[in-house]
Formats: structure tokens, C-alpha cells, sequence
């Protein structure tokens, strides 16, 4: 599932640079395309998608981080209320590299490559 367009207009007005990839590049777009577009351009990937924990687990990346969002409400307001929450707390180790995965229970990060 994506990230909703009312979620990155409320990041944005929060002083957050960030755009949907659909902005960017086709929706059929594939998720390999997608890790290739954040690496090159240095972005932090941001998903409800499992894939692509599962694709930079596999790869052997360092790049790009990832936030992946497994919580049990998808409700914009929610998310964007969860994300301006945690992004303050793990800005850092998300320019040096690492996977971050927020659920109803917190956040927990693993260092890329993930090994």
C-alpha cells in the first residue's frame, strides 16, 4: 500500500523533503526501479510495502534506508501523527544507512546491509 497523498502534503507543511515516487516515475514502475531511484538520489524510502524490506535484505544493500510502516491503522492522520513522532528520532541513522520498522509497538532499526 502506498503512503497517502495527504500524508506526504502534512510531512511537507512539517518542513519534511519528500515526494511520492509516483511524482517521480511510473506507478508500474518495478520495486527494483524504485530502490535504484532513492539509491541514486540519495532518498529514504518510506513504504506500507513489505517487499521491499525483503529485496534490500536479499541484495545485500547499504542504501537506500527504509522505513517500512506495519501498523494495524492506515488512517493518513495516523500516520503522518506516527511519523512526525519517530522521523526526529532516527533522521540520523537514516542518512547512514539502516532499516527502520515502526509497528504499534515502536520503532526498531537494523543497520544496512542486513546480513
Amino acid at each position: 500500500m502506498n503512503i497517502s497523498p495527504q500524508t506526504v502534503s502534512d510531512l511537507c507543511r512539517q518542513g519534511w523533503d519528500i515526494v511520492r515516487v509516483s511524482d517521480l516515475i511510473p506507478d508500474s514502475s518495478p520495486d527494483e526501479d524504485i530502490l535504484e531511484l532513492a539509491r541514486r538520489r540519495g532518498m529514504v524510502l518510506v513504504t506500507q510495502d513489505l517487499d521491499f524490506s525483503h529485496l534490500i535484505a536479499l541484495g545485500g544493500y547499504n542504501s537506500p534506508s527504509l522505513v517500512t510502516l506495519r501498523t494495524s491503522i492506515t488512517d493518513p492522520e495516523v500516520i503522518t501523527s506516527v511519523l512526525l513522532e519517530v522521523l526526529p528520532n532516527i533522521e540520523r541513522a537514516l542518512r547512514e544507512g539502516f532499516a527502520v520498522t515502526i509497528d504499534d509497538g515502536g520503532a526498531r532499526a537494523r543497520k544496512l546491509p542486513i546480513e
